[in-house]
């Protein structure tokens, strides 16, 4: 494999010509070591599902100045609740740059600082990227994202997060999706296990259920963790479960049981399944009935 110099596996196809010849270029495209993404850039075909020389690839394609954005930014910055397979790169609005397949210009001014540097790539920051993606990306993937980068802070940590991104939405010339974003930003608590627990308690809330209390702990007498539920409304004794496939297949069993035990504490356990994120009416029509069980209509 050829060394473009550590950035990707991804160049200029100018770069390439003067680093091999234009013919080994052209044989490399031939044989399929070598692929064009986008016009004017090529890269190894090994790499070329590889995020990092995708998004190296694209910024060689729109030049200077620019970044990282949306999906692509908050992927670079180890955000796994995203799955966009186009690279997304904003522009200031002075530069007309167009669109290509699986290559989206966004255009928006930004100040050097608003950038940084992962693996060598220029991405924005974290909490600018997170602000544009609750305005204007898919808002449950967007909510998972924020949870997700939540998680693990330590408390004054998420505050001071949750106040970043909350200073880059309203600070954003594009008015549209700042109200989302900002109620996005109330509901996320960065206690989610997993994304998909995020989307849960997102249909929930949209659903006009109260919001649940996230990771609360059931314990013994003496004041040991004997269950931590996903979502919890404790004075009503419901409790919503996400069964995600890895961390529930082949717990059957043990989860009928604990349900079971839980039963004989007054408790109503709902789970959730991957398939009721796409089609959750059938655990909402559940919730509502267990709502009302407990005198809530």
């Amino acid at each position: 494999m050829i060394d473009w110099g550590g950035r990707h596996g991804a160049v200029s196809r100018r770069e390439a010509d003067k680093v091999l010849g234009r013919r080994l270029v052209l044989e490399g495209l031939a044989n399929g070591v070598l692929t064009q993404p986008w016009r004017g850039v090529v890269v190894h075909a090994a790499d070329s599902l590889k995020l990092t020389t995708r998004a190296q690839a694209a910024l060689l394609v729109v030049g200077q100045p620019a970044a990282l954005s949306g999906a692509t930014a908050l992927a670079l910055h180890g955000i796994s609740a995203v799955d966009d397979t186009s690279i997304h790169v904003t522009v200031p609005f002075a530069r007309r740059i167009k669109s290509k397949p699986r290559l989206i210009v966004h255009q928006a001014d930004f100040q050097p600082s608003d950038v940084v540097e992962l693996d060598g790539l220029g991405t924005f920051s974290l909490d600018l990227a997170l602000a544009g993606f609750l305005c204007d990306g898919d808002k449950r993937t967007a909510f998972a994202a924020l949870d997700e980068a939540m998680r693990g802070l330590a408390p004054d940590h998420v505050r001071t997060l949750r106040a970043n991104v909350r200073d880059r939405v309203v600070d954003r010339r594009d008015r549209r999706g700042i109200h989302r974003a900002l109620m996005l930003l109330d509901l996320a608590t960065g206690k989610a296990d997993s994304p998909p627990e995020s989307i849960v308690r997102l249909i929930v809330v949209e659903a006009g259920f109260p919001i649940p209390e996230v990771q609360y702990e059931i314990t013994t007498i003496d004041g040991r963790t004997l269950y931590v539920l996903d979502m919890a409304w404790p004075s009503r004794r419901i409790a919503l479960e996400y069964d995600g496939f890895a961390s529930h297949e082949g717990r059957h069993d043990y989860d009928s049981e604990r349900d079971s035990r839980m039963a004989g504490r007054g408790w109503i356990t709902i789970r959730v399944s991957a398939a009721d994120l796409r089609e959750p009416r059938r655990f909402l029509a559940e919730l509502s009935r267990a709502f009302e069980r407990r005198g809530v209509a």
